[in-house]
């Protein structure tokens, strides 16, 4: 987290009485232990893009999209995979009738999912 300086707000925008601490790719304490398999259990689906649509004279059916995963290894480093549009969670909404026939779609949304200590299934989406 970064905290700024401008014209504007000469002070620093974070509390001087809150401890920021730099974690750089991974947790600052070991979390490997099943207590913490909640931190693991979060996923966060880019849908950088998402586009299908017909073309040319003969309706041929044009489909590309760009989804990559992040995900939380044993000590709480981050990192990305490509990933699918079938990959995405049926929580996930938008993109129902991806593959029917050819309707018009374009989709860009980021989903977040999770299990809570309890194993209780939690989500987001934002659509942009």
């Amino acid at each position: 987290m970064a905290a700024w300086r401008t014209p504007e707000a000469p002070e620093f925008l974070v509390p001087a009485d809150q401890a920021l601490r730099l974690v750089q790719e991974r947790a600052d304490i070991d979390i490997s232990g099943p207590e913490f398999n909640f931190v693991r259990s979060i996923r966060v689906f880019d849908v950088r893009y998402a586009r299908q649509h017909e073309s040319g004279r003969d309706g041929d059916c044009n489909r590309s999209a760009t989804v990559v995963l992040g995900t939380y290894g044993t000590q709480g480093d981050f990192a990305w995979q490509r990933s699918s549009i079938t990959a995405l969670p049926s929580a996930h909404i938008g993109l129902e009738r991806w593959g029917q026939n050819c309707p018009s779609i374009y989709h860009r949304s980021v989903f977040v999912d999770w299990r809570d200590y309890e194993g209780n299934y939690g989500f987001e989406q934002v659509n942009y």
